[in-house]
């Protein structure tokens, strides 16, 4: 058993259900963890700050209770002025959101009891992180890690609306708002260079930059990625008309998209870029986080993490 572990929970994640079965989920970790902290996180990018101070003090295990976005915070928080602040504390995940896409490829499941195994019985695997530096939407320069895929093009104007959507606490998937965004989405002249590589310029409709296999709530969208290679596996989709998106879009739930002539498979360690166009702006997101814009850096750093779960 860990000696010292530090749950951050978010109590919004997966429609508010959290909070309800909260605890259930304190009553599992009482019999798998002998002493640990809680704290409800109550505003956006709290959960970084609590999981940078109980790494300062000491703590072993933070343990991630939320979705994606949650999970994101809480490894930001292992980051200060761009280092790892231990590189023996490891990151445990209760999966409990609406997505937790990360956690497939984890093999973590998704029932609270063979969940709290994984945290207490698998090893703890050093994995990959992604760094992306993009611009914020006031303009400024700012930096984020991620776990699990990062994209720019319609998947940031996707999480845009399944967010609007959400404050208007309207019912809304991400397949939903994927085909309602695709109706008025204009494809993306981009620049885009791979490891000092130029691509030729091309309409695209989005880019993925996977660490992880899955994304968009269940979308296999990188298949064979892996999380300790050291590499990012870029998948690029050039523009569709919206028959032919909607004939393919179930491919990308079973992997099997990426025979599509308009569909690539790059693998490599930095990825930029930058619209063609000053004036269109294309969003980008992390983790199932909308962060910012494009021109935009990802970088990956390899092996640099400790992650509870089953890589293979």
């Amino acid at each position: 058993m860990f000696q010292k572990a530090q749950v951050i929970v978010n109590p919004e994640s997966n429609k508010g259900k959290t909070r309800k079965r909260w605890n259930q989920i304190r009553e599992g970790l009482k019999s798998f963890l002998k002493e640990f902290k809680y704290e409800f996180t109550e505003k956006p990018l709290q959960a970084i700050e609590i999981s940078r101070a109980a790494i300062k003090e000491g703590v072993q295990l933070i343990v991630g209770v939320g979705g994606d976005g949650t999970i994101n915070e809480i490894a930001n928080g292992f980051y200060e002025d761009e280092r790892i602040i231990n590189p023996e504390t490891s990151l445990g995940i209760v999966p409990s959101g609406t997505g937790c896409d990360f956690t497939r490829s984890l093999n973590i499941p998704k029932g609270l009891k063979n969940a709290l195994k994984v945290i207490t019985q698998a090893p703890s695997s050093l994995i990959d992180i992604g760094k992306v530096r993009y611009k914020n939407h006031s303009g400024e320069d700012e930096e984020r890690y991620f776990l699990n895929v990062s994209d720019f093009g319609i998947g940031g104007e996707v999480v845009k609306r399944v967010d609007e959507n959400r404050m208007e606490r309207k019912a809304s998937s991400y397949l939903k708002c994927l085909v309602s965004t695709f109706m008025s989405y204009k494809n993306k002249r981009l620049k885009i260079r791979i490891d000092d590589e130029d691509l030729p310029l091309e309409d695209y409709l989005i880019g993925t930059i996977s660490n992880g296999r899955i994304f968009g709530k269940g979308m296999k969208i990188a298949p064979k990625a892996k999380l300790d290679d050291g590499l990012f596996d870029v998948v690029l989709v050039k523009g569709m008309k919206m028959l032919e998106f909607f004939r393919n879009v179930w491919r990308i739930y079973t992997g099997t998209h990426l025979t599509h002539p308009k569909i690539s498979l790059i693998r490599g360690s930095k990825i930029e870029a930058i619209s063609e166009s000053k004036e269109d702006e294309v969003l980008i997101e992390v983790d199932g986080e909308q962060v910012g814009k494009l021109p935009a850096t990802f970088e990956i750093v390899p092996r640099n993490i400790l992650v509870k779960g089953h890589l293979y």
